[in-house]
């Protein structure tokens, strides 16, 4: 028999500050039933099936199941969004999560549709619920300064530079994680040795320039200095995420590495030659390690 459990429903990209509060919710609702608390949440977006044209993600999946249960999530059901689970009835839907999945109870945001072309809504969900004796929570839009807090609106901040009000509506900063491939090493030339980092191309990226960040790689974090970028200077052509591991010793490659993004330095710009280039990547080190003396480690699942 499935554990009791009582599950937000939504798909989480970004686990940003609205869904934090359904994470919540959720958790409040656990420990007054006491069943565990998770996610229903789905592998892609929906949108690519149902309207052909998926969003850039701001999270790759693993990145938001990490995230999910950091936040107290003890279990994260991600389903495979198909034909099959689109044109599936709403009462349906509900019913698969209620004997396949152990669900006692729902937590979702006042805008969540689901089943076949959304005529599932938090209304319905409520009242089906009821007629099943077990609870459910719908949680109103969240705001930040007026502005209702989006996956939308947090993509088109990092997509026009604003990382600082990205990260203020994301709740924390924002991740990247990739693995290190083999790059052109011009770094090792400077004695800046940078780590190209291979990245899923459905990902929003923030705008091209350079960013403070911590990187973590196996079980440890570094500061880091990293350009998101085409590398002019050095005559690139596409762009390439390369993070400065200040304080790492070894060998990177092929390992999984994690950035943590938390202030914005400067735009990328062609500097006359490599020297003033490497003066400029000194500087941005310095700065970096100054700016994250004001954002303590917290050893969570992502070490954020």
């Amino acid at each position: 028999m499935k554990e009791r459990t009582i599950y937000a429903l939504g798909f989480f990209d970004g686990v940003h500050l609205g869904h934090r509060a359904l994470l919540d919710a959720c958790q409040a609702l656990g420990e007054a039933t006491g069943a565990k608390k998770g996610v229903i949440t789905f592998t892609t977006h929906p949108d690519g099936l149902v309207s052909g044209a998926s969003p850039r993600l701001i999270t790759s999946p693993a990145d938001r199941k990490r995230l999910l249960l950091d936040a107290g999530m003890e279990t994260v059901v991600e389903l495979t969004f198909d034909r099959e689970l689109m044109q599936m009835p709403w009462q349906e839907f509900y019913r698969l999560l209620r004997t396949q999945y152990g669900a006692a109870g729902f937590v979702c945001g006042e805008d969540f549709r689901f089943g076949s072309r959304g005529a599932g809504n938090a209304a319905l969900l409520i009242e089906q619920c009821r007629q099943d004796g077990i609870p459910c929570t719908v949680v109103p839009q969240q705001k930040l300064a007026g502005t209702v807090v989006s996956s939308t609106h947090i993509r088109a901040l990092l997509e026009k530079g604003d990382l600082r009000g990205a990260n203020s509506f994301l709740g924390h900063p924002h991740i990247l994680t990739g693995r290190v491939v083999p790059g052109r090493q011009l770094g090792r030339t400077m004695g800046t040795p940078t780590a190209n980092l291979s990245v899923d191309p459905l990902l929003q990226l923030p705008v091209n320039g350079v960013y403070a960040c911590r990187a973590l790689v196996e079980g440890h974090a570094y500061p880091a200095v990293t350009n998101i970028g085409t590398r002019p200077t050095v005559g690139g052509s596409h762009v390439t995420v390369e993070p400065w591991l200040l304080d790492w010793q070894g060998d990177l490659y092929g390992k999984e590495l994690t950035l943590v993004f938390y202030e914005y330095l400067r735009p990328e710009k062609k500097f006359p030659d490599l020297g003033a280039l490497e003066a400029e990547i000194r500087k941005n080190a310095q700065e970096t390690r100054k700016i994250l003396e004001n954002f303590p480690l917290h050893l969570g699942k992502l070490m954020i």
